[in-house]
């Protein structure tokens, strides 16, 4: 069993947590885009879109979302794809992770994760949140193995070109009723932004 062995709404029995719904970040602004990168997100959109395959949505829209996010917020965060997260395998709490973005701006060592993204199967944003609610909760056990102060940890679960964000806090999480797509490029890169400098 790993992360993507979870599925929802059963997560919250396996896990023992509760769930809730609101809206986390109708407020947030929008970052100011670059008109560069504007331009190659959505020639990148346009070619996931058409391929229409994980892998394409990932490396064409995710990647570019995030490393974007990065160069407008420079070395405040580590960014993390394909990195496996073994807490507890016993209880299936591991696997690889599609991305992390973690509270420090190391690159050889994972530290304390803040958000854990998941890529969900099928264009069905559903389909990832138990994998994604499973990695926020291996990510809290991590921070707190670890001896980190915050025990705040967030998710994203991602088509590509739809977003929904979550957060775990102690053992209620919550998520997000607002979706975000890809013309709205600006509000996701704001609302994370927005994390981890809160978070």
């Amino acid at each position: 069993m790993s992360f993507q062995d979870f599925r929802f709404p059963q997560v919250q029995q396996d896990l023992g947590l509760t769930i809730e719904e609101t809206e986390l970040f109708a407020e947030v602004a929008p970052l100011q885009l670059r008109d560069e990168f504007v331009e190659m997100l959505t020639e990148g959109t346009t070619l996931a879109l058409a391929i229409n395959t994980e892998k394409a949505k990932s490396e064409f829209i995710i990647a570019p979302m995030l490393l974007e996010l990065r160069r407008s917020m420079g070395d405040r965060f580590g960014l993390f794809s394909g990195v496996e997260l073994a807490v507890d395998p016993g209880r299936g709490l591991n696997g690889i992770c599609d991305f992390l973005i973690t509270r420090s701006a190391r690159q050889f060592i994972l530290s304390a994760p803040l958000i854990a993204i998941v890529e969900a199967r099928n264009d069905n944003l559903r389909t990832g949140l138990g994998q994604c609610i499973a990695s926020m909760y291996a990510a809290q056990m991590f921070n707190q193995q670890s001896g980190a102060t915050s025990g705040l940890v967030f998710g994203v679960v991602t088509t590509g070109s739809a977003w929904k964000f979550l957060r775990l806090e102690g053992s209620v999480v919550t998520l997000d009723l607002m979706e975000y797509y890809i013309d709205r490029a600006g509000q996701i890169l704001g609302i994370l932004a927005k994390i981890i400098r809160e978070g």
